[in-house]
Formats: C-alpha cells, sequence, structure tokens
C-alpha cells in the first residue's frame, strides 16, 4: 500500500490519538470523570427531579442567590462552569454536619441540606433525591486524582447510572440526626502542596468534573 493510501485508511484502523481534553491555563490536569443529566433515572419525570436538584446544589455551591419560593428552573438549566478551589489541607464536606474528626479545619461546602424549604424537588419519596449522583461523581473523580477522600456509607441501596458501585455516596442532612448526618456526607482533602480545583462543566446535557492542580 502507498503511502497516500495508508494516510487514508488510518482513521478507520484506530490510530488517529484523539485530542486531549482541554485545561486551564497554569493547571495540571488530574482526573475527569463526567455522566448524562439524561441519563440520571429511567422514569423521565424523576429524571428531571434527579437532574435539577444535581443543577440547583451547584448553584448553592457557586453562592449563586437562590429564593427558594420563586425557583427560575430554565436558569438552573441553562450551560454553566463552575470553578471550587481548595488551598492544601483544606477540606470540602457535601454538607455542614462535619464529622468530629474534620473540626477545626478550613472546611467548604456546598452550602445546602437538600430540602423543601431551600427549594429542592421532591419526586414524591424524598426531597433532594439525586444529589447523591453529584457527590458519587465528585468522589469518583478525586478518588482519580489521589486527594484524601473519605465516604463512610456506600450508596449500596441503589445503583447510579456511569458510576461504578464501589464510589457510590450515600448523603442524608437532617438538623438533628448527627450521627447520621456525619456518616452519610463526602470529605475531600487536598493533600498536594499546590492549590487543587474541581472544575463543574455543564453543557446542558453532559456534567463534567475536571480535577486540576495549579502548576
Amino acid at each position: 500500500m502507498n503511502t497516500l493510501l495508508s494516510l487514508l485508511f488510518l482513521p478507520i484502523m484506530g490510530f488517529v490519538q484523539p485530542a486531549l481534553p482541554a485545561q486551564t491555563p497554569d493547571a495540571k490536569q488530574l482526573a475527569v470523570r463526567e455522566f448524562s443529566m439524561d441519563n440520571r433515572y429511567a422514569d423521565p419525570f424523576v429524571n428531571g427531579v434527579f437532574r435539577d436538584n444535581i443543577l440547583l446544589v451547584l448553584k448553592y455551591s457557586a453562592g449563586e442567590k437562590i429564593d427558594p419560593k420563586n425557583i427560575d428552573w430554565k436558569k438552573v438549566n441553562e450551560p454553566f462552569k463552575y470553578n471550587l478551589t481548595l488551598k492544601p489541607g483544606e477540606t470540602f464536606a457535601y454538607h455542614d454536619d462535619i464529622a468530629p474528626e474534620y473540626k477545626g479545619k478550613t472546611i467548604k461546602t456546598t452550602n445546602a441540606h437538600f430540602n423543601l424549604s431551600q427549594g429542592f424537588k421532591s419526586d414524591g419519596w424524598l426531597a433532594g433525591d439525586g444529589v447523591c449522583h453529584l457527590a458519587s461523581l465528585i468522589y469518583w473523580a478525586a478518588r482519580d486524582a489521589k486527594l484524601d477522600a473519605v465516604s463512610k456509607v456506600r450508596h449500596d441501596f441503589a445503583s447510579i447510572p456511569e458510576v461504578p458501585r464501589e464510589f457510590g455516596v450515600s448523603i442524608y442532612d437532617n438538623p438533628g440526626a448527627n450521627a447520621g448526618d456525619q456518616a452519610q456526607n463526602l470529605y475531600v482533602t487536598n493533600n498536594k502542596k499546590r492549590d487543587i480545583s474541581f472544575v463543574f462543566d455543564y453543557n446542558g446535557k453532559d456534567l463534567k468534573i475536571t480535577v486540576e492542580e495549579a502548576i
């Protein structure tokens, strides 16, 4: 086969190198994980509840002003990008009921409690359904990046689509139920010597988390 024909056949034979994911300037990419927001649950209505609750957690985490009684869900569902940065030694906790071993540390949380009073939706069973999916995706990415990531209660009661069962995280936050809440939380500590950023990128269909280390 001559050189020209060889070049023409390269894409078919699978020898073309895939483009590397874009990363933030002055940052080293440590991990990338994503899932489809259209594949959170088989039932379309329930899937919509899961999707909206996941996106609402990110809005609270980003510090956006939310009126729980008048949420513009169309705006919540618009594509966006958000960075959560941890300095060396800082810990991210999914909610603010913190286990004793993390008391006294610098903690960043989602600022959310996943209840009706904050505007989270219910599919008729629990308010905040779907927030465990986001926690699980964060945990998976954090483990890939070799950060100190701790989930004390696994999400073994139900599978999370597109996330391996070993990375399923159970989240629960109910005022007054301290021991249970503290266990059903997610803790990620920056054990690196430089800042770590979780870059959340929602394109209107898929949610991607990129973990980056400052260089």
